[in-house]
């Protein structure tokens, strides 16, 4: 199994393949063109966007800078808005549904790494997935860790750090974030 394979399925695999180098190569080299892009040229931004991710739904826009590792793990639903600064560290799959908006700065991190020290020094990584619903709120500097699940039409407050799965329709703050209220 490649390393890339490994990648994909969730398991322990080298970042330093170089497949998976080359891939995040090209990633840098479109996302180059996309924040360099003019912002009048939309045309020129969805194209690259389509080219980049694994999936682009109608009526996309992402402010640049914008900054992934590979792009290709990232479906993106219609209507998805992404402000300024945004970074998806992609090894795993991120979905985002149709409706959601992400505030400027905000991080979603699929990148984990072993918790054993000496395996970790080895060099493995893993990617677990994050999904977020359709209709959320991501605010301004939220960070999203591995294997998180964000429910439909929920909202994430300002700064908050999402360590554990956040379910639909609700209101949740805070480092760790907790659900306040149902909406």
């Amino acid at each position: 199994m490649t390393e890339r394979e490994k990648m994909v399925r969730g398991e322990l695999y080298l970042a330093s393949d170089p497949e998976l180098v080359e891939g995040r190569i090209r990633a840098r080299r479109l996302l180059a063109r996309f924040n360099a892009s003019d912002a009048g040229d939309a045309a020129t931004r969805v194209a690259l966007m389509r080219e980049l991710f694994g999936e682009v739904g109608a009526d996309v826009w992402i402010e640049p800078p914008f900054q992934c590792d590979y792009g290709t793990q990232i479906t993106l639903g219609a209507g998805v808005f992404v402000n300024f600064g945004a970074v998806f560290l992609d090894p795993g799959p991120i979905a985002i549904g149709a409706g959601t908006q992400i505030g400027p700065n905000v991080q979603l991190l699929t990148a984990d790494h072993p918790l054993d020290a000496r395996t970790r020094a080895a060099g493995p990584e893993l990617g677990r997935p994050i999904t977020i619903g359709e209709r959320v709120w991501l605010g301004g500097g939220v960070i999203v860790c591995p294997g998180v699940t964000i429910g439909a039409d929920t909202t994430i407050g300002a700064g908050s750090v999402v360590t554990r799965d956040i379910p639909a329709g609700v209101v949740a703050v805070g480092n760790p974030c907790r659900v306040l209220r149902k909406i």
